[in-house]
């Protein structure tokens, strides 16, 4: 059985964060395990609280699975602190974890901080260079690169800047640019561009999380990064328009909309 792990937060309301991206798992047909960083107190309208798991405890599930289980892709998102930044990174490469694909989260849908401010330099330090992918949106990649992104030559530039960082791949999420909803991957030897329709009627949450874990979910089934990246754009667009309203605020994904054929 094809195993993908996914290290992220929890999210109360289902929509992002562990719950999203085991949905996304199940989508496409493969096993999802988890292990959390963080507990949020989270609705449709936002975060209302966020609770650290401790450093220890993050270790010692990523001990309790990596030893036991064969994981053939992880999917990591907020990691919340820098202790547990490191620790992800120590266990990932003491287990020489394959297929790792970073979702650099700094904040949600309603512009919550999900990550304290000294944990970004330990991002970019420890973890980036041992990735095979990371996924940051339109903030995040500003975040990390420092420059201003806003047009498809900027992101082109952030993504090159991303990728000397050390990982294999950088993918930068158009989604908050004007115009189509246009994602760019950079491989170290050129570019590839993904444009997408932009469903303005639809403003759900959990996009960011549940594109990443597809697209860990795409090279555990033995997809190269091209190949993943173009399913897992299809997915979440298929289940952005099967999205649904069921709160007061943003709505949520239908990450089930159908037992999506990933063949």
């Amino acid at each position: 059985m094809v195993t993908a792990l996914t290290i992220a937060g929890s999210d109360s309301s289902g929509g992002a964060g562990i719950q999203a991206d085991l949905k996304t798992f199940c989508s496409y047909g493969i096993y999802g395990a988890a292990v959390i960083t963080a507990l949020t107190a989270q609705n449709t309208i936002g975060v209302q609280e966020i609770l650290k798991v401790k450093e220890s405890f993050v270790a010692k599930q990523l001990d309790a699975v990596l030893s036991d289980l064969k994981v053939d892709a992880v999917k990591i998102g907020m990691l919340y602190a820098k202790g547990i930044v490191k620790v992800v990174a120590q266990k990932l490469i003491e287990y020489g974890v394959k297929n790792v694909v970073l979702d650099p989260v700094m904040f949600s849908k309603s512009g919550d901080a999900l990550i304290e401010e000294d944990a970004r330099i330990v991002i970019k330090e420890k973890l980036i260079p041992i990735c095979d992918v990371i996924t940051p949106n339109i903030f995040e990649a500003e975040s990390l690169t420092g420059f201003s992104i806003k047009t498809i030559e900027e992101m082109k530039k952030a993504s090159e800047r991303l990728y000397s960082l050390g990982c294999k791949n950088a993918i930068i999420k158009g989604g908050h640019l004007q115009g189509d909803a246009i994602d760019i991957l950079y491989d170290g030897k050129g570019f590839k561009i993904i444009e997408g329709e932009r469903i303005s009627e639809k403003n759900p949450h959990g996009t960011g999380c549940t594109f990443s874990s597809a697209i860990a979910a795409g090279l555990a089934l033995g997809y190269n990064i091209n190949e993943a990246f173009e399913k897992a754009k299809k997915y979440v667009v298929g289940a952005i328009k099967n999205s649904f309203s069921l709160g007061k605020g943003f709505d949520l994904l239908n990450h089930t909309y159908k037992f999506y054929d990933v063949n």
